[in-house]
């Protein structure tokens, strides 16, 4: 159940919402909460060909009562102004993951385009909230251990880190501030960390990496921004209900996040274990700073995937903070970690 009452919302719960990508890992899990908090008409944006299963077992009867799935491609206008038709608060999931950076610009910076001029055609929008990322963030000039938090500086060169997401989720973002700036659309962002939890087994790349046939450890005594995906889903449902919080950003992260190598610890106990060979912050940074070099030597024969910027971002090491989401929001994580644990490694292993 909700922690704030109606009476701290924007919009009631009979008021319409769109969910973009809501077939998604996280995009489920928000529909799944706002039916938890009693809203009644719920729009499910998705693509012709995704995978409907376990969103039409989240909705269920609900499809009948107001809840609706609306199928589109968010780079058809006419389908973004289908979909934002008469909507109080948008949700938007939906982001391209493709390993280009015309690809990532293409299915997260025009879309988000399109969702808001369809929402200048009714003005009825309240808050339109998009799900961004820490991505955005750039701490290769921050100390190791640094507070990176909602202030922290954001990345100026995603094109030296080599990061096709990060760079269209920064364009993303700086886009809906000029809507906003133009045309007074109502926005928060809401940025997670790393989200994990049943339905997603890989581990982030933020505790290593599988490559050359081996797994190399390389995340060390780091903590890792670690949010269970219940926990982020409401995260994001409050940033679009609770009122005065227009502008605001919120870094998503839960309590006393684990350390990179307890969390390995624990994934190999009860997933099997797995050769992993441990290298520290400092040669691994030697390594990526060569990789980055002949890239650069060899004109692109080489991909920089590895480099300084995307080594500090991954591997350097920060410490978090989810105050600025407790204190305006009122959001506090429901699932803890020894909980969220339990859940994620039984779903893994197949039990109930």
């Amino acid at each position: 159940m909700p922690r704030i009452g109606h009476q701290g919302w924007i919009i009631s719960s009979s008021e319409p919402i769109l969910v973009t990508g809501s077939n998604g890992f996280i995009g489920s899990r928000v529909v799944k909460v706002l039916l938890d908090y009693g809203f009644c008409k719920i729009r499910c944006f998705v693509r012709p060909s995704g995978n409907l299963r376990s969103l039409r077992d989240i909705i269920g009867g609900a499809e009948k009562n107001g809840v609706e799935m609306v199928e589109g491609n968010l780079l058809n206008p006419a389908d973004c102004a289908r979909a934002m038709s008469g909507i109080s608060v948008v949700y938007h999931l939906a982001a391209g993951m493709d390993s280009s950076f015309a690809g990532c610009f293409m299915n997260s910076v025009l879309t988000t385009r399109n969702l808001l001029d369809s929402s200048l055609d009714d003005r009825k929008l309240k808050r339109f909230v998009n799900v961004s990322s820490f991505a955005v963030y750039s701490n290769i000039y921050m100390p190791r251990g640094a507070m990176l938090d909602e202030t922290a500086p954001l990345e100026k060169n995603p094109s030296q880190r080599h990061d096709p997401y990060g760079y269209a989720k920064l364009k993303q973002e700086q886009l809906i501030e000029k809507y906003h700036r133009d045309f007074g659309i109502p926005y928060a962002i809401v940025r997670p960390g790393a989200v994990y939890g049943p339905g997603k087994s890989q581990l982030t790349g933020r505790i290593g990496i599988d490559t050359f046939g081996i797994f190399l450890h390389l995340g060390g005594s780091n903590q890792i921004p670690f949010t269970y995906v219940d926990n982020c889903a409401e995260a994001i449902i409050l940033a679009g209900l609770v009122k005065g919080v227009d502008g605001e950003i919120f870094n998503v992260v839960d309590d006393d996040p684990p350390i990179s190598k307890d969390f390995l610890h624990l994934y190999k106990r009860h997933m099997g274990g797995f050769l992993s060979v441990p290298l520290p912050y400092s040669l691994t940074r030697m390594l990526c700073s060569l990789w980055e070099s002949y890239s650069n030597w060899s004109k692109g024969q080489l991909p920089p995937r590895f480099n300084r910027r995307q080594c500090a971002a991954e591997w350097k090491g920060n410490c978090y903070s989810n105050a600025k989401l407790k204190e305006m929001l009122g959001w506090k994580p429901k699932v803890s970690f020894v909980e969220a644990r339990k859940l994620y490694f039984s779903a893994m292993k197949g039990k109930p």
